[in-house]
């Protein structure tokens, strides 16, 4: 009688799976894996903002919804259907800095994130070195600092609010720049493929009510650019003498300068330099095989 049922159910996922095979294309599968995808991403850029908490309550309420439909509540479910006939309009209007920001960084990503090139990756390391050697020299002199560092969204928006540099990077012409009576001081500095681009740049504030009161608008404006944009922040905070780094809207503070240069090497170098050899070792195994034949 086991062998029975263990047949009829091999029988039944059978003819399901070729059903499916029969129905289902290539497209829908593609179809499929796409919106997954926009959902995965969707609900990971949540995560990293403040309002997963306004999603958990989103959830619950629909909860709620078919709770009381299943348990028929009349008024409960009534009201409840209506405000989730408008739910679209209610998302959007919950959700809007969210989905600027989302526009934002699809608007403002480069082309060429499907063409790795090398060279863009050459001067980084030397960046790093003189932001990091820069951040801790001027955190300890209690010199204000925010080093903003363009990875694969533009920057070009805020870079134009400043002034031009456009010069190899160094600790010393760093600490210049954010010297106390510089004119170019008030701002941030924007650094791209390892050279500095402009200085005294405007940046958007953040508007996580989660940060700490005692953060002022450079730790802000180190968070709301990394909010909208990948980049990765380095701030020296003139008040406690110590480091911070801002990445996806998240602030790292009291860092030490080997840990400092660590994050930053990591964000910026070996994810890159990954693709980079692996692509590498593609082409040389490639290269290979031609020769042989």
């Amino acid at each position: 009688m086991i062998m029975g049922t263990i047949r009829e159910l091999y029988d039944t996922i059978f003819g399901l799976l070729m059903s499916l095979r029969q129905t289902v294309t290539l497209w829908d599968v593609l179809d499929v894996l796409i919106i997954a995808l926009i959902i995965y991403q969707f609900l990971s850029f949540m995560r990293k903002t403040s309002s997963s908490s306004l999603m958990k309550g989103i959830v619950l309420v629909v909860a709620v919804a078919w709770l009381s439909n299943l348990l028929e509540m009349t008024v409960l479910s009534f009201l409840l259907s209506q405000v989730l006939q408008m739910g679209v309009i209610v998302l959007i209007i919950l959700f809007q800095p969210e989905i600027r920001k989302i526009f934002e960084r699809m608007g403002t990503s480069k082309i060429n994130i499907l063409f790795f090139k090398r060279g863009r990756y050459e001067n980084v390391e030397a960046g790093i070195k003189s932001a990091v050697d820069a951040s801790e020299a001027m955190a300890k002199s209690y010199t204000g600092a925010i080093i903003v560092f363009e990875r694969e969204v533009g920057l070009n928006d805020y870079a134009v609010t400043g002034t031009s540099v456009d010069a190899a990077a160094s600790s010393e012409l760093i600490q210049n720049i954010f010297y106390h009576n510089a004119p170019l001081h008030d701002g941030a500095l924007i650094i791209r493929e390892g050279r500095l681009l402009a200085a005294a740049c405007m940046l958007p504030l953040s508007n996580n009510i989660n940060l700490s009161r005692d953060l002022g608008m450079r730790h802000r404006a180190g968070v709301g650019i990394s909010e909208r944009s990948d980049a990765v922040v380095v701030i020296a905070s003139e008040q406690s003498g110590t480091v911070s780094v801002a990445i996806d809207g998240m602030l790292k503070r009291h860092l030490s300068k080997d840990t400092v240069e660590k994050l930053l090497m990591k964000e910026l170098i070996h994810l890159a330099d990954n693709k980079y050899s692996k692509r590498k070792e593609k082409n040389q195994k490639k290269e290979k095989e031609n020769d042989d034949a």
